[in-house]
């Protein structure tokens, strides 16, 4: 007998029996309607409506698999956040409840912060999932009431030179999805006028069935125009605006809440569709909207999509909601009731409004040419209602459905085997050469240079720095958010996933301490920080004690630098049967610069300065990319201390004030031989240094190279040893790149490093 029941409605609506249903039964229904739902969540389901003393609409089931999936409601990850990372605040913060965490920026203004995943389409359709990604960052912003002012995309693939004849089957070539991530970020963001400045691209095997893609949103907003993502109380109405509502997208989270596999080229239904031809009016009618004082409330019709998005917004305030399906303005004719309500098709905003504002809202909507319509009223109960045609096919309690799950997973730290064979091999020119053509730490001009990363006329430092023609990486961008003033914010993105695949602790440690090190390089002041956690299966236990152990490292740095975590998102589930990705919490750092006329720059600036490094080197090879170039092995990952690591950067902001200091570079990837170089190639100045083996390759935590006047240099190695830390001078700058025991031209520098990743791409 079918457990599915043709409603008495004219239009296609089902009852479900789950009321009769056996354990079986009820993984056979979440399997059929694509709930991913276990069966122990359907059994809690299940006696939610026996005590309704009715069976569920299918509506009301594909309801309830968007809200509990993993992506929307945390439910493996709540607990461990909580514990470890949650409450971690500072009198500055603003908000850390909404679609996007609200930082002061200084008396009148606030930032705004957003960092997401849009990994799993991204690995099926690499253009349209990257795309959909920056449109729904922004979206993130523009809800809090900010206007976007710039985007960062830290980006995750498997290793390009791998031949087609090896690839799983069903997995694209990394070249493939490079290059069309690459695309969807440049085109959305270029077409909406956002500009592009931040970002990583990190290349790993790990990354081959599944890749990363972040995104990243900062915006700026008035402190007293920000919007809360909630409504504003009963009887506010209920405006859907922007794009159509069609079948792409439904099911994205639950898509996005279970491994790959062979079959997911299948689900590119569950990918939705961008348009920033839409999204840019959008944007402008929302704010216009907003500086008129017109909104009690917004929200980004995201995850799950309306099913999501009007529950939260009434839960929030303490309200309920009764929603007119039919007023939803759609792509396409005939679509099913809960095709509607969980579709995730992109460019839609949800706003609440009180009535006597609805037709100015409406009006400006108008305008702007942004098709609005109202689709619902917030209630006094916590009740939510949808009705559809005039029948009520949807009734459940606003709360039910958007708590969701919470588990304590277990976690088990797998068996290893501490390695330790690092050893200077020598050869030192030709490993070299090879770090700076490995695509890690080559240029990544290629994709720089196709996003518009000056649109809006405010960046200030560009990811490329250096002298024309020889631009290399800088280590913060800085963007002036606000016209009549000269401060500025900073921003990075940081993570090492060849630490945090030997020691998640300490890789997850090593990239708050390049976070800080990156920020602080630029002149700015470390601020707040956002985490986009991207982690294997959670149900499998040393997946999750790769992710309890990178959450409980980035709690103890920031509780104990401190530094506030104001926004982030989980991504669980990046695997395929061929395996896990390598544990990869991105971190999105914000500095403040107090003045943007004094920001400092990575590149050397003239002949004949002090070259003088700042912090402590140890034989910390661990995730190295010496022990990746050479395939010697270390368990050694790179050790931090909060404490220590404050202590350092704010004497180096110190210096930034006291000396003339012309260039700041942090040591990271490859070491002082790999920093030295990226310095010397962007400024065709070289240096004249001696270095050990360990000096050379070293990736301890907490260093920086600066460059400064001959003059100052003594005192500036005096300054830090009075306070009890690490500065010593190791040379000058010169005209080739001269280690002591080995030496460059600038010009081998130069070749290894543009075409490293060039040679893949074209």
């Amino acid at each position: 007998m079918s457990v599915y029941k043709r409603a008495n409605t004219p239009f296609e609506l089902y009852e479900i029996d789950i009321l009769n249903a056996d354990d079986e039964t009820l993984k056979r229904i979440s399997e059929e309607l694509g709930l991913n739902l276990s069966i122990n969540e359907m059994k809690i389901i299940q006696d939610y409506f026996k005590k309704k003393g009715r069976n569920p609409y299918d509506i009301e089931l594909q309801a309830l698999g968007q809200a509990w999936s993993e992506h929307c409601c945390y439910k493996s990850s709540k607990y461990y956040l909580k514990q470890h990372l949650f409450g971690i605040n500072s009198d500055y913060v603003i908000s850390t409840k909404d679609d996007a965490g609200v930082v002061e920026f200084d008396d009148e203004y606030a930032y705004v912060v957003a960092l997401e995943s849009h990994n799993h389409p991204s690995a099926i359709e690499p253009y349209g999932g990257a795309a959909t990604g920056i449109g729904g960052i922004l979206r993130d912003v523009l809800c809090m009431g900010a206007q976007p002012i710039a985007l960062i995309d830290p980006l995750f693939f498997g290793n390009l030179d791998i031949e087609h004849s090896t690839l799983p089957k069903g997995v694209k070539h990394p070249v493939y999805l490079l290059s069309g991530v690459v695309a969807g970020i440049r085109d959305y963001g270029n077409r909406v006028g956002i500009p592009t400045v931040a970002g990583m691209v990190f290349f790993d095997e790990s990354y081959l069935t599944n890749c990363l893609v972040n995104v990243g949103c900062v915006g700026i907003v008035k402190k007293e125009k920000v919007i809360p993502s909630k409504a504003g109380g009963e009887g506010d109405i209920f405006i859907l605006a922007g794009g159509a509502t069609g079948r792409d997208g439904i099911h994205g989270v639950t898509f996005a809440s279970a491994e790959l596999s062979e079959k997911s080229e299948e689900e590119r239904s569950a990918v939705q569709l961008g348009n920033p031809i839409m999204k840019e009016p959008l944007i402008h009618a929302c704010l216009e909207i907003v500086e008129s004082g017109l909104l009690t409330g917004m929200k980004d019709l995201g995850g799950g999509g309306l099913s999501c998005a009007v529950g939260e917004m009434a839960f929030s305030a303490g309200y309920g909601a009764e929603i007119w399906l039919e007023k939803v303005h759609l792509k396409e004719r005939n679509m099913k009731p809960w095709e509607i309500w969980v579709s995730e098709s992109q460019e839609r905003m949800l706003l609440t409004v009180k009535p006597k504002d609805v037709d100015d809202v409406l009006y400006i909507f108008k305008k702007w040419d942004v098709p609005a319509r109202v689709i619902g009223v917030v209630k006094g109960d916590k009740i939510l209602r949808v009705y559809y045609k005039g029948y009520l096919i949807y009734e459940m309690d606003i709360e039910f459905v958007t708590s969701g799950v919470e588990y304590c997973r277990v976690y088990k730290k797998p068996e290893t085997v501490e390695r330790e064979e690092i050893r200077d091999i020598g050869n030192y020119k030709k490993i070299l050469l090879k770090m700076l053509s490995h695509p890690n730490i080559a240029s990544k001009e290629w994709i720089i240079r196709q996003y518009d990363h000056e649109v809006r006329a405010s960046t200030v430092l560009k990811p490329l720095q250096g002298r024309i023609g020889r631009e290399g990486h800088g280590d913060s961008a800085v963007v002036k958010p606000v016209d009549d003033s000269w401060k500025g914010i900073a921003i990075t993105a940081d993570v090492n996933p060849w630490m945090t695949k030997i020691d998640p602790f300490w890789g997850s440690a090593s990239a708050f301490d390049e976070m800080v090190r990156n920020l602080v390089a630029v002149n700015s002041i470390p601020h707040s920080f956002a985490d986009c956690l991207n982690f294997g299966n959670p149900e499998k236990p040393e997946r999750m004690w790769e992710f309890v152990e990178s959450v409980r490292a980035i709690g103890w740095m920031a509780k104990n630098y401190p530094l506030p975590c104001v926004s982030g998102n989980v991504s669980f589930y990046n695997e395929s049967p061929y395996g896990s990705v390598a544990p990869t919490p991105t971190l999105m750092g914000i500095g403040i610069v107090e003045d943007i006329r004094r920001v400092i720059t990575m590149y050397f600036k003239k002949r004949g300065s002090a070259i003088v490094v700042i912090g402590e080197t140890n034989h910390e090879f661990g995730g190295s990319l010496y022990s990746v170039i050479t395939g010697l092995k270390s368990s050694n990952v790179p050790k931090t201390n909060p404490e220590k690591l404050k202590n350092y950067a704010s004497n180096l902001l110190d210096a930034f004030k006291r000396f003339k200091i012309y260039s700041c570079h942090d040591i990271s990837e490859g070491g002082l031989a790999v920093a030295l170089a990226e310095m010397a190639i962007s400024s065709n100045i070289g240096f004249d240094v001696n270095l050990s083996f360990v000096e050379l390759f070293s990736e301890s935590n907490t260093r920086w190279v600066v460059e400064v006047s001959k003059r100052d240099a003594n005192k500036l190695v005096e300054f830090f040893t009075d306070n009890s830390l690490k500065a010593k001078v190791i040379g000058f700058t010169d005209s080739e790149l001269n280690y002591g025991s080995f030496s460059i031209t600038i010009d081998e520098a130069e070749k290894s490093f543009k075409t490293g990743l060039s040679k893949y791409l074209g």
